[in-house]
Order: structure tokens, then C-alpha cells, then sequence
């Protein structure tokens, strides 16, 4: 007996990059715009979350009220956003440069850049995880399929967590949010972790791997993302990904929400500043509402 592959429904997945403070409450507000236009992304069979993704994709695919957290952005009353956070994208950029010189891959760049944090002058790790679990009112892994990117901060190996991979939830969105030289490497399992934005800040492929629920590359995907690596630097951007991966998937539809001008605008210039949160949050929300016609084409 065969099956007719045309009754067998389609695999869609989510894919949410990261982008701080800013990127969280920009996410959460494209997420309720979307609804707003008949778009429910909470649909997906797979969501792949990197840093503050990670964040959004776990209140999401736990079932946390995204409506009511979007109102709490809004009102800059949102309980769990802890202190502002000094980014120093300058120094930052110069500990990048300085990792990428003379690596031999993209490994030992991010492995040189753990070693950099694991030594960084950082909170201490018990303070950061008390703020990452007042971010998520559910503390299991969800049923969805919800996949959630870190790097290994001695090896520089890319994690992917899952529920399968033993390890607490909470333990794999701090893991994934721990930004280098402003947030402590983050203890998951028996190892610390850096960003998963370290590897990508968007990590497309990890929507096709096979799956505990469903096998198969995703037939509808939609990206989510804050922000965009530029073009010709040392990480794809988020176009770039995307057309990585419709070579290898040509069958497969995806489409993009990218932050446009006005909400990079309200991005300004340290996306962990709590203060951001108020203007990402209806900048994103706008988006989705504009961008909903053209989502559910390629997620319908």
C-alpha cells in the first residue's frame, strides 16, 4: 500500500534569531501582529530558537498568553527584562577580529572567543540564571518540537538542545543568551555555553534536521529576525541562509520578516537596554500586521 504524498500534511517550521531586549519584545510584538492578520506561527512543528529567540520560541511553543506579554513590553512593565546591560558592540567587534585571526575554521573562532568569556569580568552565573527563569512562566520542555542553539564555550562546537537532550530548559535559553563579555558562559548539562548567535544569528538548517516528531526537511518555513549580519562579513545574513538552503530544498517555501527601518530605529544602539523594549514592541507589531498577507501564503 502506498501513500499518497499529497494527504500527507506539510512540515512547517519556525525559525526566530536573536537581538537582545529590543529583539525579544520586536519578535513578541511581529508574533501578535501576525495573529492579528489570521497568521498563527504557533502552528509550527519545529521552532528553532537562538538567543533571544530562544526566549520567544519557548514562551511560544509552551503556550504562554504572547498578547499579554506584548502588553507587558509595551508598558516597559515586564518583570524579567533585570538590569541594563553594557554592550560594547566596539569591543566586541575587536575580540571577533581578533578570534577570527589566523583560526583555521569557524570552530576555533568560536572557541576563542569562549575562552574570552569564560575569563570576562561577568555577573555571577546564579544572578543571570534568576533572570532567564523569570522569563519563561513554563519551566518544561514543551511537546512542540523546539530546538534551541548554543556554542560550547571551550570546544566552540554548535549545540542544539531539545527535549531530548536531558537538559533543563531554563539551563538551554540561558546557555543560548549568554552574549560574550557581558553575560557569564552559562552551565547546560556538564558544560558551559556561549550565544548560539556566536555560530549564526539565525540558524536555518537546524529547522530540516530530522526531528522526534516529524522527519523530513520543513515544506514551509518562515524566519523571524531582528537583526542581519551584513552581507560579506564573517557570518551568512539571514538572505544568505535562506538561499543556502533553498539550494539544497528547492521544493520548500520560506519567507523572511526582517526589522525595517523604523524598527532599527527603535532598536537603538544597545539592544539589551530594557528601555528599547516599549517601541521594538510596536514596531514589530506593525510589521506583522503589514507582513501577514504575504507570511500565510508561505505557511498555509
Amino acid at each position: 500500500m502506498t501513500t499518497d504524498a499529497r494527504t500527507t500534511p506539510p512540515v512547517r517550521a519556525l525559525v526566530l534569531g536573536g537581538g537582545g531586549l529590543a529583539g525579544i519584545a520586536w519578535e513578541v510584538g511581529v508574533l501578535v501582529g501576525l495573529s492579528e492578520g489570521g497568521v498563527d506561527l504557533g502552528l509550527a512543528d519545529r521552532i528553532v530558537g537562538t538567543s533571544a529567540g530562544s526566549v520567544v520560541g519557548t514562551l511560544l511553543a509552551t503556550g504562554v498568553d504572547l498578547a499579554a506579554v506584548h502588553e507587558q513590553h509595551l508598558t516597559g512593565q515586564a518583570e524579567s527584562t533585570g538590569p541594563p546591560a553594557n554592550l560594547d558592540m566596539e569591543a566586541l567587534g575587536a575580540e571577533l577580529a581578533a578570534a577570527m585571526d589566523g583560526a583555521r575554521d569557524a570552530g576555533e573562532m568560536r572557541a576563542r572567543l569562549g575562552a574570552w568569556a569564560l575569563a570576562a569580568d561577568t555577573p555571577p552565573e546564579a544572578e543571570r540564571l534568576a533572570v532567564i527563569d523569570a522569563r519563561l512562566p513554563v519551566k518544561d520542555w514543551p511537546k512542540v518540537d523546539l530546538r534551541i542553539s548554543a556554542v560550547d564555550a571551550e570546544t566552540g562546537h554548535l549545540a542544539v538542545f531539545t527535549r531530548e537532550t536531558r537538559v533543563r530548559l531554563v539551563d538551554a535559553v540561558a546557555a543560548s543568551c549568554a552574549v560574550p563579555g557581558v553575560w557569564p558562559p552559562m552551565t547546560a548539562g556538564t558544560r558551559r555555553y556561549i550565544d548560539g548567535g556566536v555560530a549564526s544569528i539565525v540558524h536555518v538548517a537546524r529547522a530540516d534536521d530530522d526531528g522526534f516528531d516529524v522527519t523530513g526537511p520543513a515544506d514551509r518555513l518562515v524566519v523571524v529576525a531582528p537583526l542581519d549580519p551584513p552581507a560579506g562579513g564573517p557570518f551568512r545574513s539571514v538572505t544568505q541562509e535562506i538561499e543556502h538552503r533553498a539550494e539544497q530544498h528547492p521544493d520548500s517555501t520560506a519567507v523572511a520578516v526582517l526589522a525595517d527601518e523604523t524598527s532599527v530605529a527603535a532598536f537603538g544602539t544597545n539592544v539589551l537596554d530594557p528601555a528599547t523594549m516599549p517601541a521594538s514592541a510596536r514596531a514589530g507589531r506593525e510589521q506583522g500586521r503589514a507582513r501577514a498577507g504575504e507570511v500565510a501564503q508561505a505557511w498555509s
